[in-house]
């Protein structure tokens, strides 16, 4: 998404473009797994969309939120991982300077994008379970779109201005066979703090109250099932299993989201002390763009009523009439 501020004649230093005639066998299999990471995060990414677009039972204000981080994944899948695995594995740009600039754009217009919504789902997920009777009465499928339509104004606006500033005024470059983009330090400080720190932040404080919240409601039905035995004994069980997976989601959602974007940011800060090189940034930015293959899987694959939705795409019985009110969740 961004380098460190370098000036032109190191940047096309570090950033040397090697030529290559033939692909070698090895690029070959670098190309077919780079194919079958951008199938399964564009598949993974569109079952979600087609499943939260098709079935009406799916028609809820969580699921907008969802349906809004499949849809940002879905466009850095089918047009961000593309082009910067070709430029991985080719150690060269390809697509000209024109698709360059759009390239950037859009890197960091969907990048931001998806990290936001996944801030904003930590954010629903905490209201409905603190409040629900105000959420309920509040939170309409009409008002989370706004809530979605104004995340995305917001990302958009904060792309171009990070685009301009850096992209033109401060050192838009174009070496020979690269696309780099210099970033000066006051917009890699905000950068930081506003695509990673922020958003981590929101992230990790209300899922982290989520889990206290759904821990004291398990508790409070383990002393309501300590007067009521032995009628309820398969509420309490049901109470903890739902406490071990809340704790188990928290985690792999925090464990992942760092995992996938911290490498990023790290060697970002490390720009001053160490040499940038192209393979090293290469490989940061892939792993920041496999949080979103990875999304699906944590958003969906652990709910029931997500494969059941597969099940019926794959067996092609969303083609059959009123097929949009069979319900998900039986």
């Amino acid at each position: 998404m961004n380098l460190t501020e370098f000036n032109q004649s190191d940047l096309c230093v570090h950033f040397s473009c090697t030529e290559r005639s033939v692909s070698s066998p090895v690029d070959i299999l670098l190309y077919v797994c780079s194919a079958a990471v951008v199938l399964l995060t564009v598949c993974g990414n569109m079952l979600i969309i087609i499943s939260v677009f098709h079935f009406k039972q799916l028609h809820t204000p969580a699921n907008t939120l969802v349906l809004s981080l499949a849809v940002s994944d879905f466009l850095i899948g089918a047009f961000v991982m593309p082009p910067m695995f070709s430029w991985t594995i080719e150690s060269c740009w390809i697509f000209g300077q024109d698709f360059c600039l759009i390239f950037w754009l859009i890197n960091v217009f969907l990048t931001v994008l998806s990290t936001y919504t996944i801030a904003l789902i930590a954010v629903d997920r905490y209201l409905a379970l603190s409040k629900p009777f105000l959420y309920t009465n509040t939170i309409s499928r009409r008002n989370m779109c706004n809530v979605v339509y104004s995340n995305l104004f917001l990302c958009l606006i904060y792309s171009m201005a990070f685009y301009y500033f850096n992209g033109i005024i401060t050192g838009y470059l174009m070496c020979p066979g690269e696309c780099l983009l210099a970033l000066s330090q006051v917009w890699f400080v905000i950068d930081l703090i506003y695509s990673f720190l922020f958003p981590l932040s929101v992230i990790i404080i209300f899922y982290t109250l989520v889990f206290v919240i759904a821990k004291k409601h398990a508790t409070a039905i383990r002393e309501l099932n300590n007067h009521t035995r032995p009628k309820t004994q398969k509420i309490t069980s049901h109470s903890m299993k739902s406490e071990r997976k809340a704790a188990k989601v928290l985690g792999i959602l925090v464990c992942v989201f760092l995992v996938c974007l911290l490498p990023y940011f790290v060697y970002s800060l490390l720009g001053d002390i160490v040499a940038l090189q192209a393979e090293i940034v290469h490989k940061v930015l892939i792993v920041m763009y496999l949080n979103s293959t990875i999304n699906p899987f944590i958003y969906a694959l652990f709910y029931p009523w997500f494969r059941r939705c597969i099940k019926l795409i794959i067996t092609l019985q969303i083609f059959k009439s009123d097929s949009a009110l069979i319900s998900v969740f039986s």
